[in-house]
């Protein structure tokens, strides 16, 4: 198993943001401050608990005027870089929240060096409207990673972070923000565009499709965009994203020689495989064409019932007529899901529509 991310706050990363502050607030006092952040209660903290906790130590030791403080730590940021220096941005959600003006503006140095996607929320649930007017803002920026943050901060579903209701009610504000960025220059903003947008299509799918159709065909990096935005509608068998994309009903499609081991066992990979065969006329010579290749498991819950994810195998133009698939699934622990012995099922997908299914044990 990888090294949980809480431990990257240790003592070495303590010690040197402590070493810096110092360097620009000479009354800091590094040792008490080490101290508070290493209570007796910092073994029991989680990640995000101890993002806060180093944050409410920094204000421990730092001037009480919330505008003194960020001066120190506006330079002190900019020597670090990484998700585990985000507790600058949880210092001004913690004490910035009346001071809007000041708060902005630290947010978006800090997101130079650490991404300010979760601070920035806290002020969007305060009062939306002069928060999005920032975003607008910084759309227009001439640093990307000011513009990704005008999108990665007002997802609805934002992973880890808590959500905007107001904006799955009624995402048009984030719309106009988006609308901004569709074309930016840089992956790494259009690609928090398209996460965006898949977020929105979880709850108006309808409008994400409309957008979609809008804006595909205009450029090489819009439409992948568009394509990465759509990737959860595709997974749920959309019919009308699966044809926005050119991926038809798969009614010449035949699935044989499905196999799936019969039982596997926690840790190790399970096997399966099939041949994909286009079953028209042997005159037409006509290939498999464009096809979305999917399987699905319907993996066992705790209380008995089943939960289904669906995994990509692959996608694109076949001119063969008949294709072999072979593919494995690993059962390996991961932190992301947690597995249960019982039965299971395993589904292949072509453009969206189910296919075969084979039952197996998982030991």
């Amino acid at each position: 198993m990888p090294e949980p991310l809480k431990n990257l706050y240790n003592k070495q990363l303590i010690t040197s943001l402590s070493h810096e502050v110092c360097s620009h607030y000479t009354n800091f006092d590094q040792t008490a401050f080490s101290r508070s952040v290493f209570d007796k209660n910092w073994n029991q903290k989680e990640l995000k608990q101890r993002m806060r906790h180093i944050a409410e130590s920094l204000h421990q030791h730092l001037p009480t005027d919330y505008r003194k403080a960020i001066r120190i730590l506006k330079p002190v940021a900019s020597k670090f870089s990484g998700f585990e220096y985000m507790f600058f941005q949880d210092y001004v959600e913690c004490y910035g929240l009346a001071d809007f003006d000041t708060s902005m503006d630290a947010l978006s140095h800090f997101t130079q060096y650490a991404s300010s996607e979760f601070a920035i929320r806290a002020f969007i649930l305060q009062n939306k409207k002069p928060a999005m007017e920032q975003m607008l803002l910084w759309a227009k920026s001439d640093n990307h990673h000011i513009r990704r943050l005008a999108s990665e901060g007002c997802r609805p579903r934002l992973p880890w972070a808590i959500s905007l209701p107001a904006f799955k009610r009624d995402p048009r504000p984030v719309f106009k923000v988006l609308k901004l960025l569709m074309n930016d220059e840089s992956e790494y903003v259009r690609r928090s565009v398209a996460n965006n947008l898949n977020d929105i299509a979880k709850d108006h799918p309808e409008l994400v499709l409309s957008w979609a159709e809008k804006w595909l065909g205009k450029s090489k990096n819009t439409d992948q965009l568009i394509k990465h935005s759509c990737r959860t509608l595709l997974k749920q068998g959309d019919r009308y994203a699966l044809t926005l994309f050119g991926f038809n009903e798969p009614k010449h499609i035949e699935i044989s020689q499905f196999k799936v081991q019969s039982k596997v066992h926690l840790g190790e990979a399970l096997a399966f495989t099939f041949l994909i065969t286009s079953h028209l006329s042997q005159e037409s010579h006509h290939a498999i064409g464009k096809c979305r290749i999917e399987f699905a498991i319907d993996f066992m819950k705790a209380n008995g019932k089943q939960n289904r994810k669906v995994f990509k195998i692959s996608e694109g133009i076949y001119t063969e007529k008949e294709k072999r698939v072979t593919k494995t699934f690993s059962f390996k622990k991961i932190s992301t899901r947690k597995y249960y012995a019982g039965k299971h099922q395993l589904s292949i997908i072509i453009n969206g529509v189910e296919q075969n299914s084979q039952p197996f044990l998982l030991i």
